[in-house]
This record gives structure tokens, sequence and C-alpha cells, in this order.
């Protein structure tokens, strides 16, 4: 299928499923709302990032105060940093970060703008980023990817700065 065809299918089913959104029951406008998130999940799956990077900014237009608004965003930017639209990716990110103060993806979006920082050739940034989610969230699994990014980028930085 291609990126047309499926923006093409998405569009028909947010039509479909948004139709009658002002009169159902919070439960059904929910049902709704997780159905089409998990339809535009599956075009990224399929790595056709361009067209759920356009399902979910739609989602985000339709359902901007849904609980699934912030992990959209976030998805957003990680089909922009799959596609190496490094800078657009950072954008995104902090988006999550700025806007959605309470997101499960906080640690995860933190992660990414330290992940992006390093394809853009910017250390100092990524090292920052990195460090910050090891201080906010430091048992978290992101942490831990985090703490051996900084390894791996920087082996023996540590003792380097102390003289003989």
């Amino acid at each position: 299928m291609s990126a047309r065809q499926g923006i093409g299918i998405l569009l028909l089913l947010v039509i479909v499923l948004s139709a009658d959104q002002s009169f159902a029951a919070p439960a059904q406008r929910q049902d709704t709302t997780r159905h089409l998130y998990d339809r535009i999940m599956e075009e990224f799956k399929h790595r056709d990032y361009e067209a759920a990077m356009a399902g979910f900014r739609l989602f985000i237009e339709i359902h901007g105060q849904s609980a699934l608004a912030a992990n959209a965003q976030y998805w957003i930017g990680e089909c922009q940093f799959r596609t190496r639209r490094y800078r657009d990716a950072l954008q995104s990110f902090y988006d999550v970060v700025s806007n959605y103060p309470m997101s499960p993806k906080l640690a995860a979006s933190t992660l990414k703008l330290g992940q992006t920082y390093i394809k853009l050739g910017d250390q100092e940034k990524a090292r920052l980023m990195f460090d910050r989610v090891i201080d906010q969230y430091p048992e978290s699994a992101e942490a831990e990817v985090a703490r051996k990014t900084i390894e791996a980028i920087a082996p023996g930085e540590e003792t380097s700065t102390v003289s003989p």
C-alpha cells in the first residue's frame, strides 16, 4: 500500500469514526479514539512513516485533548527521526516535553532528544539530555539506555579530568 493510499484510508476512517463523536457516550468516544490511534500505529509498524506522520497529526487535530495526544506527538517525532528529519524531530520531542508535562512519554522524549542531538553532531546538548534522563527518571529503561550511550560516546571521560 502506498503512502497516498494509506492516508486516504486513514482520512476515511477518521471521517467515519468521528462522525458521531459529539453524540457518543464518553466510553464510546474513548474506544473510537483508541481504535483510530491503533490504526495509525499499524502504519508506523509497517514502516510507512509518511502515512503514520500524517495520521498522528490528524489525530492530534481531532483528539488533541485525549490521553493519547502526547503519544501521537512522540510518534510524529519518531517518524521524523527515522526519516532523518532531525531538526523536525527535535521540535516534536520538545513539544512532548513542553506541552504534555504529565505524559508517560517524557523520559522517552528526553532520551530521543539526546539521540537526535547525536545525529546532528551536537555531543554537548546530547549529553545534557542524557544526564536529564538519568537525573529525572533514574529507574527507567530510558535512563539505562542514556547511561550506556554516555559510556559509548565518551569512554573514560570521568578519569580524563583527573590530573596525575
